[in-house]
C-alpha cells in the first residue's frame, strides 16, 4: 500500500482541481480531506462562491478517497445539494466511503466552511474498475 504522501502526490496531477485552488489535506483508501481557500475569482455575479467551485471541491475529495485502494474508479453518478452559501475562508470537504463492493463504491462527502456550518452535501456512486492506477 502506498504512503499518505505518495497518495497526495499522485491526487496533486489533477490540474483543474489545482487551477481552482484545491488541495488534499490527508488520503486514505476511502478517506480523504481537501480544502481550498476562497478566492476572488470564486465568486459568482450574486457575490456569493460559484456551485461549481463547492461541487469541484467535493468532487476531487471524493474521487481521491474512492481511487486510494489503488483501482480506477470512475464517477457513475453524483448528486449534490447546496445548504449554505459560500462566501470568505476556506472550505473543507470530507469524502468518507459508506459501501463497496468488487466494482461499485459509494461515497458521503461534506463541505464545511471554516466555522465548521455545512455548505454542500454530496454523494457519488463509482464504477471500479480492474485497472490499478500508478
Amino acid at each position: 500500500m502506498r504512503s499518505t504522501e505518495q497518495m497526495k502526490a499522485y491526487f496533486e496531477k489533477d490540474r483543474f482541481a489545482a487551477a481552482v485552488g484545491a488541495r488534499l489535506i490527508t488520503v486514505s483508501p476511502g478517506y480523504a480531506e481537501a480544502r481550498l481557500m476562497i478566492r476572488e475569482d470564486h465568486f459568482n455575479a450574486v457575490g456569493l462562491v460559484q456551485g461549481g467551485v463547492i461541487f469541484t471541491l467535493a468532487d476531487f475529495a471524493f474521487t481521491a478517497a474512492a481511487n486510494a485502494h489503488g483501482k480506477a474508479a470512475i464517477a457513475l453518478n453524483v448528486n449534490v445539494s447546496f445548504v449554505r452559501p459560500g462566501i470568505r475562508g476556506a472550505l473543507t470537504a470530507v469524502a468518507r466511503e459508506t459501501a463497496r463492493s468488487r466494482t461499485i463504491g459509494n461515497y458521503d462527502v461534506t463541505v464545511s466552511d471554516q466555522k465548521g456550518k455545512t455548505v454542500a452535501l454530496f454523494h457519488g456512486t463509482v464504477f471500479i474498475r480492474k485497472l490499478n492506477i500508478p
